[in-house]
């Protein structure tokens, strides 16, 4: 038993402890001299209930601290509580209970038995003796004025309510009462249950009551913003259909019935398949009868101008004229004999059997080689209109098939756009970039183009938005990419797939002299009598200041050059001559960005020179080997690919195989460390054709031997030294050729692809066929005089790669072979 000061109007005495069942509640604070009702559910909670009616109706009601918990601790509900008497109890259906709850008195829980069946707890009741002072009445006037502002404020609370709360005189009762009915949360009721200075909870819930005020005052106000807002929508709608009304009453009512005559007039004298016709007849009769005002009328409209506009029957006659075609193509490009001679042979085909369908070509090759201007040339040679899309970054499957009406600005596909555009079913039609596709949660757009690539289904494209059979079948279809690993393999299938090799250098010099130079005068308002370019200064661009297959960084600095002889020429004159040379390059561009020729100035151990195949062409791949002291490790830096590291492995153990006749110590892997390093370390590499150029970077390395500055090499080895066949031999023989190396060794396999390189870079470059490693070996690695590479064959051979003789058998189980 404990009491406050004596001095303080406010007394709370202690009873004796006495124990009740507890029921943690969930989500709510019940106040003394409060009614409620609560629906309890979990098993302790109903069997706390059932204990409590069949002993004096007296239960402990607590709230848990989180009302997550379906079977909360000791620890995880509150100490102070409600000692409360159970008024009703009703069993529900469901298996839950219904139970008419009336708070008591405050209560601390001192102590808590926890039975199997639900919570006992021993309960410290407080009987709180006040005096009402003057600052107590103060408090209870306010608390009164509050509570009638929010009702007024909240109409939930009624009339009554607020007539029965400001009549209670006890503060105790009153402060309970209005706390039961404010939406606190459960800490804050938690906080006013707990509060023992009478006082102090009156100050806290008239705080309480004053943040309950000013939230419903903003609600109100927000309330009544929103609909002024929407009294100004309704107004201004009002008025605009009044507006409306009073211009059809003044004649312009007939302006929509001219725009449907004028429509049906269009219809008539299109031609439409069978199925369009009947489907633009249906929708003009819905769009007879609607508003025309309203949304429904619009779309319909637009639906119906989308099918007349497309080119249905409409078609361009072709150039069928094979010497004209292909002069015209020699016109526009130089050299890419291979794709010319594929659309001359379509156009000889159609020549002979005046239909058919239209081929689909894909173009692969390095950027700046002319694939997309390729395109635009087959348009003038066959004299078909000429349309292109780009699909660099397209990802939604609907930027291919279209919309469905059902959305709202919805429309058709780029093909069916595109197609209007072009005023013919028969054009052109370039898809560039179609291998930089990609795909998200909206669909696949290559798997779109499957059905429009496709010579068998096309002649029945069915857009989403039109929803109709449209015939692609009359168009020639190219598409161009930089590479085939962006391109699924279904839609390789369908594409016949022309290569573009990057250009030789003649080629570069030709294509320089005959479309370059003339194209940048023109546009840099110069004249032919302004500047002339000699072929050695053509040729300086080429080899000192672009390192690329094909021609657009060449024509950029045609470009810088022409700028900057047409300001000399507004200074001198416009009848000035200037002549560009190899020697005044320097003048125009600056330093050289690259260097040209041997890579290497002198023979070196440990240093390969190897062809890659890039994205852009063939590149020159040097390769360096050292050793050092260590245990055996092998290092590769270079930022270097995990088939390329495999490759290195391979070689490594192709050397360690073959140490004793390459006069190699047999253990030099056990204190020797070998780091390999392919420069320009910041650019992936991979692939498996280094293979070759790696073992031969560490023989080098180990034998002391330098590599032959002036082969290249290129090729795959095996554990046992073959060398197999590799990709892109051509891009990689013009690297080489431009790089200035005479010499290159491939794999023997690769005898089939030496058609497709220029008889005129094969001049300049020996091709040398080698089978295994050997042979590289002999013709790479620079010897001394009288000096041999090999150790005989009988000195050498370890006992692990000789044959097993025939009178050996295969040891039975249980006997081990030695």
């Amino acid at each position: 038993m404990f009491n406050k000061n004596k001095k303080d109007p406010q007394v709370f005495i202690m009873e004796e402890k006495n124990y009740y069942p507890l029921l943690p509640l969930r989500d709510v604070v019940i106040f003394p001299n409060v009614v409620v009702p609560l629906f309890v559910g979990r098993g302790k909670s109903i069997k706390a209930l059932e204990y409590a009616m069949s002993h004096k109706k007296e239960i402990f009601l607590s709230a848990q601290k989180d009302a997550k918990l379906d079977d909360p601790s000791p620890n995880d509900i509150y100490h102070f509580g409600t000692l409360s008497t159970v008024l009703q109890l009703l069993k529900l259906p469901d298996g839950t209970v219904k139970a008419l709850i009336e708070g008591k008195e405050r209560g601390k829980i001192e102590n808590i038995l926890d039975k199997q069946a639900f919570f006992m707890v021993a309960v410290s009741k407080f009987h709180p003796r006040y005096e009402i002072n003057l600052e107590t009445r103060a408090l209870m006037r306010t608390i009164n004025a509050s509570f009638k502002e929010y009702a007024k404020l909240n109409t939930k609370i009624g009339q009554e309510i607020v007539s029965a709360v400001t009549s209670i005189q006890n503060p105790v009762s009153l402060c309970d009462t209005i706390a039961g009915h404010l939406p606190l949360k459960v800490h804050d009721k938690q906080e006013l249950l707990e509060i023992e200075d009478l006082n102090c909870r009156l100050e806290k819930l008239f705080e309480n009551l004053g943040n309950e005020n000013d939230i419903l005052r903003l609600e109100r106000r927000l309330k009544t913003r929103v609909k002024k807002q929407m009294e100004k929508t309704q107004k201004d709608y009002y008025l605009n259909e009044q507006m409306r009304a009073i211009q059809k009453e003044m004649g312009s009512k007939d302006d929509f019935k001219a725009e449907l005559d004028e429509l049906e007039k269009k219809i008539k004298r299109k031609r439409l398949s069978k199925e369009a016709f009947t489907r633009v007849n249906q929708e003009f009769k819905k769009l007879k009868m609607m508003s025309p005002m309203s949304a429904e009328a619009a779309v319909v409209r637009n639906y119906i101008d989308w099918i007349i506009s497309l080119p249905w029957f409409e078609k361009t006659k072709d150039k069928t004229d094979i010497a004209k075609a292909e002069a015209i193509l020699d016109e526009d490009h130089y050299g890419l004999a291979k794709p010319k001679e594929r659309i001359i042979e379509y156009l000889a085909v159609q020549h002979l059997t005046k239909k058919i369908k239209g081929p689909i070509l894909c173009l692969v090759g390095p950027p700046g080689v002319g694939k997309t201007s390729l395109a635009k040339s087959v348009a003038r040679a066959t004299g078909r209109n000429f349309i292109r899309v780009s699909l660099g970054g397209v990802r939604d499957e609907a930027e291919i098939r279209g919309h469905r009406r059902t959305y709202i600005g919805a429309m058709p596909g780029k093909i069916i756009q595109f197609i209007k555009k072009s005023k013919s079913n028969n054009p052109v039609f370039c898809l560039d970039e179609v291998d930089k596709m990609s795909t998200d949660f909206r669909g696949d757009p290559s798997a779109a183009l499957l059905e429009v690539l496709d010579p068998e289904q096309n002649f029945a494209f069915n857009d989403h938005y039109l929803d109709l059979d449209y015939d692609l079948s009359n168009i020639l279809f190219i598409t161009t990419a930089n590479n085939l690993h962006g391109i699924p393999i279904p839609l390789q299938d369908r594409m016949e797939i022309i290569r573009l090799p990057g250009y030789t250098e003649l080629e570069k010099l030709n294509i320089a002299k005959q479309f370059l130079v003339k194209k940048q005068i023109e546009q840099n308002g110069l004249k032919q009598e302004n500047i002339s370019f000699t072929d050695k200064a053509i040729l300086t661009i080429i080899r000192l200041y672009t390192k690329e297959a094909g021609v657009r960084n060449l024509e950029r600095e045609i470009s810088s050059i022409c700028r900057k002889v047409a300001r000399e020429v507004v200074r001198r004159g416009k009848d000035s001559k200037i002549s560009v040379k190899a020697h005044s390059i320097h003048k125009y561009l600056g330093i050289s960005k690259y260097r040209y020729g041997r890579t290497q100035e002198k023979n070196t151990i440990g240093v390969t020179t190897g062809l890659a195949w890039t994205d852009f062409g063939g590149e020159l791949l040097q390769t360096e080997a050292t050793i050092m002291p260590g245990k055996g490790n092998l290092v590769l830096t270079g930022k270097l690919g995990e088939v390329m590291q495999e490759s290195a492995q391979a070689a490594l153990s192709y050397v360690r195989s073959r140490a004793r006749q390459l006069n190699i110590p047999e253990n030099f892997y056990e204190k020797t460390d070998i780091h390999i390093h392919v420069p320009e370390g910041a650019i992936p590499k991979d692939g498996p054709s280094a293979g070759i150029t790696l073992a031969t970077s560490i023989v080098s390395a180990l034998t002391r031997k330098p590599v032959n500055r002036d082969i290249a090499m290129t090729g795959e080895i095996t554990l046992r030294g073959r060398i197999l066949p590799i990709g892109g031999l051509k891009e990689k023989i013009l690297a080489a050729h431009r790089g200035n190396v005479s010499k290159v060794l491939i794999p023997f396999e690769n005898k089939k692809d030496i058609e497709e390189i220029p008889k005129k870079i094969l001049k300049k470059v020996e091709l040398i066929l080698v089978e295994n490693m050997d042979e590289v070996l002999k013709k790479t690695l620079v010897l001394k005089e009288g000096e041999k590479l090999f150790a005989p064959k009988q000195e050498f051979e370890p006992f692990w790669l000789k044959e097993p003789a025939e009178t050996e058998k295969t040891p039975t189980s249980g006997v081990t072979a030695h």
